[in-house]
């Protein structure tokens, strides 16, 4: 697990919102800026997983319908999406949660709904904005144990977050200063 301590548009940038205005940005070889924007969003279903610091569930869907989300953008069948979906769900601790709609849910509960849809398309990066921002302290240790486990299992997980917490469970920290990268810290 990366840590950046700094500014979200860098994570806009990597999950190819935003666009730099200074080098190269390369995903998976490919010179970002020379993309059609119908390329930009295969690359964003295909291969980024994003996890928002208010969460940025849908009001009206239940917990699966949340994370089905993702899938139906990818095409997936009905079916497959229900079963990759409450997979998802039972394996952060949901299991008992997943027809209650986010108002029904604590805010813990709904950043596992969020993380759940980050990993709906099995991403081979998951970034993740403040994770733990809004959280209790409590809920963010279970948060910031979820997504090291992630980075453990081999995901590629950067984080942008003001929590030192997390940089105990990191293999590297960056840090920001001014928009600039002020430390590069490699952890055990």
């Amino acid at each position: 697990m990366n840590i950046v301590s700094g500014k979200t548009i860098l994570l806009n940038i990597t999950r190819l919102i935003d666009r730099s205005t200074l080098g190269k940005v390369l995903f998976i070889g490919k010179d970002t800026s020379k993309l059609s924007g119908h390329e930009i969003s295969r690359i964003r279903c295909q291969h980024l997983g994003f996890i928002f610091q208010l969460f940025n569930l849908v009001p009206w869907l239940n917990a699966i319908e949340n994370v089905e989300l993702a899938l139906i953008i990818a095409g997936v069948s009905r079916k497959e999406r229900r079963k990759r979906a409450i997979e998802l769900l039972r394996r952060l601790g949901l299991g008992d949660r997943l027809y209650h709609k986010p108002s029904e849910l604590s805010g813990g509960e709904q950043q596992r709904v969020a993380i759940a849809r980050a990993l709906a398309n099995n991403p081979d990066l998951i970034l993740a904005d403040e994770p733990t921002g809004n959280l209790d302290t409590q809920t963010g240790l279970k948060i910031i144990k979820i997504l090291a486990n992630l980075a453990r299992e081999g995901r590629a997980v950067v984080v942008a977050t003001h929590d030192e917490r997390m940089v105990k469970e990191a293999s590297r920290v960056v840090r920001l200063r001014d928009g600039r990268i002020a430390e590069v810290k490699i952890m055990n």
